[in-house]
């Protein structure tokens, strides 16, 4: 069973945007908790599939203590290498695949497409506005449908090959 998308997520990073609704992390662990408390009493295996990374930390922290609980819940991150971070490249081209008309390509403009792990410690400190104008980590002005044609199903393949072999860390992610 595909359950609906949980619509909302720790997002703080990006509160200085208009638009920006968080939860922040701690009701999202504890919506995950009781989300996951009450999936388990029908369902005998549960995987959230994530793709924010400020939600991270609550997925851990969820999956950990539903484990702990003895339900077998983990979390499985849609990524694919080589992808930058945030409404840039992959992500635009992605809903260019999935979802052409929710994309205003002609307001796309470059934001800061320094390596992620470079800018990680300023956003951390002081979120997305910090490192980039746009709230962009990433170029989407170079973005195509085909690019997401091609990167949709790697995403996909990679999440599925990860539920296949289902080995979570102790974090309850899945390797």
């Amino acid at each position: 069973m595909v359950a609906p998308a949980i619509g909302y997520g720790a997002s703080g990073e990006h509160e200085e945007f208009s638009g920006t609704v968080s939860i922040g992390t701690s009701a999202l662990r504890l919506l995950l908790v009781e989300y996951g408390r009450s999936a388990s009493r029908w369902a005998s295996r549960l995987v959230f599939v994530n793709g924010h990374g400020g939600n991270v930390e609550a997925l851990a922290a969820a999956t950990a203590l539903l484990r702990y609980e003895g339900r077998d819940a983990v979390w499985c991150s849609c990524t694919v290498a080589g992808a930058d971070a945030h409404a840039g490249h992959t992500e635009t081209s992605v809903l260019l695949h999935i979802s052409p008309q929710d994309v205003r390509v002609h307001e796309t403009v470059p934001g800061n497409v320094s390596p992620l792990r470079e800018l990680i410690p300023e956003l951390r400190r002081a979120g997305v506005a910090a490192v980039s104008e746009v709230g962009v980590l990433g170029d989407p002005t170079t973005a195509t449908e085909e690019d997401g044609a091609r990167i949709f199903p790697d995403m996909v393949e990679a999440c599925l090959r990860r539920i296949t072999r289902w080995v979570p860390d102790r974090d309850g992610m899945l390797t």
